[in-house]
């Protein structure tokens, strides 16, 4: 094979290519041209090149493949590491809400308890309160009282149930603070935006908790207060009986005991004081009973004694003699009342008393109204106290209108004065 041909320089024309072939007889020959040579080699050169890289691939594929592969198994690892963390949240804001829920219910069930308790409370204090109120009254019972006169003020009012929470419609609102106005409030770890829904959930239970407590100390300090003004009427009451020498039920002031009160919980302590006041105002009960079935009332309230007890000067004699009981200025058909509950024993002529109506109060105590103009009751008839017996006037032995008025113990005379200066230092707690 014979190849031909001149190639261009600087410019000069390529010659075209004759490719020559003899074989035998045969001669055969081809022009090449120069673009068709470029072709060819061009295309050769891009087979080669192309052979290659398929080569270079088919023998780094293996490690093209496991870097591939192995980048893809760190992404998903990383979006499973991503996906489990978010899971992990997940289940603790939802732990967490379960548990600001069972909080919650916690929470509401202890108010509603206590609001429950507090009705009840309500419930039995007012009885006792109107008792108490009937009882004690207004009157101060010592000078402390005197200085505070609305201690005794209606307190009915001022204890009565709490109606101004809902506390049911909590439960909507659920989460739990930190403020711990109770002891499960307090297993929250992780701290919410302020001023968040759990916080002004939070807030509103404390308040409503202040409120329920406030109530429960009104409540026991009342009842407290109460059960001392019963007992410091009490006494006034036994210390004047005593003062003036009269009998006091000797059964009162036993049920005092030593030692402090150590109760176990909230309900004890109010059970403890409600009992208390009951023993307070039935001691009270107890003396208002006996003092008044003593003759401690004036028969003529406003008129003055013209003579008093003891010995005096006869106004018809003119000697010496005992006075057994107190006149009081009166003038005729004036009522004249019993100073004590009683049944009369005597009605009628009485000689030097003239008209004369005795009265039997009991435990040897009576009672004598004479010199009467008229008598207005019989043997055996039931009085109380401030019924009238008769009018005034100066029948028998007498040196014008006017009420003799006799005390007797025992049928001894005694000094009327006794019973009116004790009448007139209890008559407040009456």
């Amino acid at each position: 094979m014979n190849l031909t041909g001149q190639s261009a320089v600087f410019g000069r024309r390529k010659e075209p290519h004759t490719v020559i072939i003899a074989r035998g007889n045969e001669i055969r020959h081809f022009t090449i041209r120069p673009w068709l040579a470029a072709f060819i080699g061009s295309a050769l050169s891009a087979i080669a090149i192309g052979y290659l890289l398929a080569t270079s691939y088919l023998v780094l594929r293996d490690d093209l493949i496991g870097a591939t592969t192995a980048r893809q198994a760190r992404m998903q690892q990383a979006y499973e590491d991503r996906i489990s963390a978010l899971r992990a949240q997940v289940d603790r804001i939802t732990s967490r809400q379960l548990l600001d829920q069972q909080l919650m219910e916690t929470k509401v069930s202890e108010l509603l308890e206590r609001q429950s308790q507090l009705s009840q409370r309500h419930g039995r204090l007012g009885p006792i309160l109107e008792r108490a109120e009937s009882e004690v009254g207004t009157a101060p019972a010592a000078a402390d009282a005197a200085a505070k006169p609305d201690e005794h003020a209606d307190v009915t009012g001022s204890i009565a149930q709490p109606a101004a929470y809902s506390v049911a419609s909590l439960t909507t609102n659920p989460g739990a603070g930190d403020t711990r106005p109770f002891s499960l409030w307090s297993t929250r770890s992780d701290p919410l935006p302020s001023d968040s829904a759990a916080d002004r959930a939070d807030r509103l239970f404390v308040s409503i908790n202040q409120s329920l407590k406030a109530i429960e100390t009104e409540q026991l300090t009342r009842v407290a207060t109460l059960a001392d003004n019963a007992y410091k009427s009490a006494d006034a009451i036994t210390q004047a009986l005593q003062a003036a020498g009269l009998p006091v039920d000797s059964d009162f002031g036993k049920s005092d005991a030593g030692g402090p009160l150590i109760p176990v919980d909230g309900s004890m302590i109010f059970d403890s004081k409600v009992k208390e006041l009951d023993e307070a105002l039935d001691a009270l009960d107890h003396l208002k009973k006996e003092a008044r079935k003593l003759p401690l009332a004036n028969p003529a309230p406003g008129h003055s004694v013209t003579s008093p007890f003891g010995v005096r000067t006869d106004p018809i004699l003119g000697t010496a003699a005992l006075h057994s009981g107190m006149d009081f200025r009166a003038p005729i058909g004036m009522a004249a009342k019993v100073t004590a509950p009683g049944v009369v024993v005597k009605a009628g002529w009485n000689g030097g008393y003239g008209r004369m109506v005795e009265v039997d109060h009991g435990n040897g105590f009576a009672t004598r109204y004479g010199h009467l103009s008229e008598i207005d009751v019989i043997v055996g008839q039931k009085l109380a106290a401030g019924d009238v017996i008769g009018k005034t006037g100066s029948s028998g032995r007498s040196t014008g209108p006017h009420l003799h008025y006799e005390v007797r113990h025992n049928g001894e005379a005694v000094d009327p004065l006794r019973f009116l200066t004790v009448g007139k230092k209890v008559e407040q707690y009456l």
